[in-house]
């Protein structure tokens, strides 16, 4: 029965996981083949997006039509994954269309991520970012992925970075709608699969690698749930026990850890509450039934915990495939971690996006009541609302860690918030309009009103989500892509000039970029070529191993050195891999670079500041000099 139920499952994921590449590639060829204005100069391409959307909406309806009269299974459910991975792929991929960047371009944190895809487009081995001969600390599942694709198609990782995110996107969407059908009857799963996704799209997928968790979260949830409290019941025995929901979980968990470190710790934490209040539930079934024989409110605790074993081993075999090797490396390095170190105004409060006065606010109110009235008889509410509990918990523990100098960074669990609600909202809008319904002695044009109510509601939403993203999008048409072009068609800022300073390292290093270090305050440059670097764009991002504060004081070191033979010297003993190269903006007498630290508990966290070169360092035969355009390169000889 196990086997069966997941392999229909798998079955199910793998045909989604097809149709959702098909249709998302298919789109994003489709919009490149038009010569499109830019978003911030132009509405055509969000008029585009609003048909598109209208669109896969038909598509959903036609999908849900199918369900309710049992006709043609089988065509409602690959219509309802065209049209999720539809809504996805016209409401990203048409906005950013006549862009070859993502969302955010390679601004802020994209710039970071999109350094990861090069570095793991360039080889598919485990390795950090900036760093040489350092294993990676961020999760590299979803890079890794990506890089693997952009090596296939023969593209850069920077240029990959967008329709691999979109495509991704894409894809999680209907592996949610797959998980939602095998929990819930189908033609809720894809109602609560098409709100939830349209929340991802609009409130996470600027954070691509992690909003492929958001959408999946929920059902997520639900599953774990049924893993956790099984009441024995007839259904119970006929379905395994429930084994299959705990290797389900277990792989949730698993891929959580390779893909996203954060929402790994708030699932495992979620999925433990879930423990304890099946142990507190299974402890009143045991009383209530007058079984109190010896230590009989431990007894219960013995089946859950195995479950929860199964589901650890499961998760941690799956997470040591990328966390692993940073482990063992950390087992004989010395770290300093700043991941943490970031309390913005959001960190400081607990969301309460169910009153915010929007289609979302509202849809998340309906979620709150449902979840309250229906705690007691309903394992879905019970599920999605333990949750949300351990949403706010681990936003107080993320407060209240700020007294021993770090937090928790809850504020980047917002969206999933959102998506739990969002899916509670769903159910509440379904179960309150079919009691309406009934009783008002059940009118013929009730269920109509309802539809229409529902989608128009839907459209209103999901048609603003470019004005949501309007800073995100605007963004990837103002920065200069790595063939040195703005989208918009205006002036290119000095990225365009990278690429001459890639054939310059090449000619004079004579080694492969993978091969050569590079010294320089413009790390967007790694972003677009895999060059590896002496120092990170900030503490927050750098490899704990990589030592961030001493590199930093290195570099200051040498900037005060007195002639070129002591750089030398300082260079040949570093105790780190010294940089082949450095790329340095020109100021006067001297070359400058403006470099980072950590300044946490302030906001913002990260203070920047100069150093500056003597170019008298570098007057010796064992450095080589190119001015080009704004930089000058030091290859050292």
């Amino acid at each position: 029965m196990v086997g069966r139920r997941i392999g229909g499952a798998v079955g199910d994921g793998v045909l989604a996981t097809v149709v959702a590449v098909v249709v998302a590639l298919v789109g994003l060829e489709a919009f490149s083949m038009v010569h499109w204005p830019a978003f911030n100069a132009s509405n055509v391409t969000r008029a585009i997006a609003t048909v598109g959307q209208v669109g896969a909406a038909v598509l959903l309806i036609a999908a849900v039509t199918l369900m309710r009269l049992r006709r043609w299974p089988w065509l409602a459910k690959v219509l309802s994954w065209a049209g999720i991975s539809a809504f996805v792929t016209v409401t990203l991929g048409m906005p950013l269309a006549a862009t070859k960047l993502y969302l955010y371009g390679i601004s802020v944190d994209q710039e970071f991520r999109t350094e990861y895809l090069t570095r793991l487009t360039d080889s598919a081995a485990l390795h950090d970012m900036t760093y040489a001969d350092l294993p990676p600390y961020y999760s590299a599942g979803w890079f890794w992925l990506g890089g693997r694709v952009a090596s296939v198609l023969g593209m850069p990782g920077w240029e990959a970075y967008k329709p691999w995110a979109i495509v991704s996107l894409a894809v999680a969407s209907v592996l949610a709608l797959v998980l939602w059908s095998k929990l819930i009857r189908a033609d809720w799963a894809v109602g609560v699969a098409a709100a939830t996704t349209a929340v991802m799209v609009a409130y996470a997928s600027p954070e691509a690698y992690s909003a492929v968790l958001v959408v999946l979260f929920a059902p997520a949830m639900v599953l774990a749930w049924g893993a956790l409290h099984r009441p024995q019941t007839a259904e119970d025995v006929a379905t395994a026990g429930g084994w299959g929901a705990v290797v389900g979980t277990g792989i949730f968990l698993g891929v959580s850890a390779m893909f996203y470190t954060l929402f790994f710790g708030i699932a495992v934490f979620a999925v433990c509450l879930m423990a304890l209040f099946a142990w507190i539930a299974a402890i009143a079934r045991r009383r209530r039934d007058g079984d109190r024989a010896g230590v009989w409110w431990l007894r219960p605790a013995w089946p859950i915990l195995l479950r929860l074993i199964v589901i650890g081993v499961i998760s941690g075999v799956l997470g040591l495939i990328t966390y692993g090797p940073y482990l063992l490396k950390s087992l004989s390095g010395q770290m300093s971690n700043a991941a943490l170190h970031y309390l913005p105004e959001a960190g400081s409060q607990l969301a309460f996006p169910m009153f915010q006065f929007s289609p979302l606010g509202v849809l998340c109110l309906i979620g709150t009541i449902w979840l309250v009235l229906r705690a007691a008889s309903s394992r879905r509410a019970q599920s999605l609302g333990i949750a949300v509990v351990a949403i706010y918990l681990w936003s107080l523990l993320s407060m209240t860690a700020t007294v021993a100098g770090t937090t928790l960074l809850a504020f980047r669990l917002e969206p999933i918030l959102q998506v739990l609600l969002a899916s509670a909202g769903v159910f509440g809008f379904a179960e309150g309009t079919r009691a309406v319904y009934r009783s008002l002695n059940e009118p013929k044009r009730f269920r109509a009103v309802t539809v229409v109510v529902g989608v128009v509601g839907a459209l209103a939403f999901t048609q603003d989500i470019p004005s949501i993203l309007n800073t995100e999008i605007t963004t990837a048409y103002t920065d200069t892509d790595g063939d040195g072009v703005r989208a918009d068609q205006r002036s290119p800022s000095a990225v365009s000039h990278y690429h001459d300073v890639d054939a310059a390292l090449l000619a004079q290093t004579g080694r492969p970029r993978n091969q050569t270090v590079v010294l320089t305050a413009d790390t967007s440059f790694l972003s677009y070529y895999p060059y590896y670097g002496f120092q990170a764009l900030t503490p927050h991002y750098a490899n704990p191993l990589a030592d961030f504060s001493a590199r930093a004081d290195e570099i200051t070191r040498w900037s005060k050195l007195k002639s070129p033979a002591e750089l030398r010297d300082a260079l040949a003993h570093s105790p780190w891999r010294a940089p082949d190269a450095f790329l340095f903006r020109t100021s006067d007498d001297s070359y400058t670079l403006r470099l980072s630290s950590d300044v946490y508990p302030n906001d913002p966290n990260v203070r920047r500041y100069s150093v500056t070169f003597p170019k008298t360092l570098f007057a010796d035969p064992h450095f080589r000099i190119t001015d080009i355009g704004p930089f000058t390169l030091v290859v050292v000889r």
